[in-house]
């Protein structure tokens, strides 16, 4: 996704306000071990930052999944083949840079189009031999800090079996979905043909967490459930199909779109989606002056309307709605 950085003005207002919180930090009686961590953590941020800035314009997917899966094992040919299926059509991957489902999701995008986002960790071997050395391979210290990038640069996540962090990762990712608190991506939970691990999974989510109205039932949108490859990849690429992006301005959400749409088309999301508009409607129309701060988006037609910020599995809804507006 095009992520065009802000005004010079703006940007130096956000700089003075940085060197504002480091002066206010450094005039404070806060312990030297809790500056060390702010200077690390923003240190990591900043080379970050920094790396993923050189290509902020290609769109990338997040995979994780265990580090003990060996290679000739199932489901490390079933993520190097995803990821260089998915590579192909021009997406870079983005790993934990370890081993395991790691490496293989490496090895399937390639050196070129590979990131990784290690962290450093004394009973755990370092980067695999794939990313190691290159210039796209950030070691951090904190786990925050590393998680940011996980989803902030991803236009996708795919999670493969695995352990207690591919859970950690899948959970936060989802909880950040279902509160808004992420831009809205797809999430596939890829599992082998023939595997039950993320299909039990799902079934413990309906009958534990659904049965029992901790979530909603249009939390189910949020994520998708499969066995086969070339389904994961067209979900990611119809996603993209029409939907662009997203932003809010002031209490509007604007969703920016490669097409317009039919105005049928406009009318049945007026109708089906009612629900999640907190007052008036949907609306298509032109850039909103203020986004004259994205000028390669500038003109792609918008979506805009009062999302009630609540609904999050029903916005995902009417993302695959445009989508399919576009077939």
């Amino acid at each position: 996704m095009a992520r065009t950085p802000p005004s010079r003005t703006r940007r130096d207002d956000y700089l003075e306000g940085l060197a504002a919180i480091i002066k206010d930090l450094g005039e404070s009686d806060v312990p030297l071990g809790d500056v060390k961590i702010a200077h690390g953590a923003l240190a990591e941020m900043v080379q970050a930052f920094k790396v993923f800035s050189n290509y902020r314009t290609t769109r990338k997917i997040t995979a994780f999944g265990s580090a003990r899966t060996q290679p000739g094992a199932a489901v490390f040919e079933l993520a190097e083949r995803f990821s260089r299926a998915i590579a192909d059509h021009g997406f870079m991957v983005i790993t934990g840079a370890g081993p395991g489902i790691m490496e293989a999701a490496q090895r399937g995008a390639g050196r070129e189009r590979s990131f990784g986002v290690n962290i450093r960790l004394p009973h755990e071997q370092g980067a695999n031999a794939v990313i190691l050395g290159d210039v796209k391979l950030i070691n951090f210290r904190y786990f925050f800090t590393r998680k940011l990038f996980f989803l902030k640069e991803a236009d996708a996540v795919v999670l493969f079996p695995g352990g207690f962090g591919t859970h950690d990762e899948g959970y936060e990712t989802l909880t950040l979905l279902q509160t808004g608190k992420t831009r809205p991506v797809p999430l596939i939970l890829l599992d082998q043909p023939g595997g039950t691990y993320w299909k039990a999974w799902r079934q413990y989510v309906v009958e534990h967490l659904l049965r029992r109205r901790m979530i909603d039932e249009a939390d189910l949108a949020l994520f998708n459930v499969t066995t086969d490859v070339d389904e994961a990849v067209n979900e990611i690429l119809r996603y993209y199909h029409v939907f662009h992006s997203i932003r809010y301005v002031g209490d509007l959400l604007v969703i920016r779109i490669e097409q317009p749409l039919a105005e049928d088309a406009l009318e049945g999301l007026r109708r089906d989606f009612q629900d999640i508009v907190a007052s008036g409607t949907i609306e298509q129309r032109d850039a909103l002056p203020v986004e004259q701060d994205e000028p390669d988006l500038i003109n792609m037609p918008r979506l805009v309307l009062r999302f009630d910020r609540r609904n999050y599995g029903r916005l995902r809804t009417l993302i695959d709605r445009i989508n399919d507006a576009g077939f």
